[in-house]
């Protein structure tokens, strides 16, 4: 892996494929391209907008199911 360095926390990478590869990881597709102290690098996302931009992870909510209680909570002898 040849990392250039980060911008906004995000790698830049010496190939596209690097940067694809950390696209496809993180939820993005495509590639953009920065230049750094004089060298062009890429990052993964197809704006720089986007692979800032953090992802919303899909989130599942459990299916509860109650069971009626039998204790009929008198008790009162």
């Amino acid at each position: 892996m040849s990392l250039i360095t980060t911008i906004d926390g995000i790698p830049l990478y010496s190939t596209r494929t690097e940067a694809l590869n950390w696209a496809s990881a993180n939820g993005l597709t495509g590639y953009h391209t920065h230049t750094y102290q004089g060298k062009t690098g890429f990052m993964g996302g197809a704006t720089h907008s986007q692979a800032i931009t953090p992802t919303t992870p899909t989130v599942t909510t459990p299916t509860v199911t109650s069971t009626p209680s039998t204790n009929s909570g008198g008790g009162g002898y």
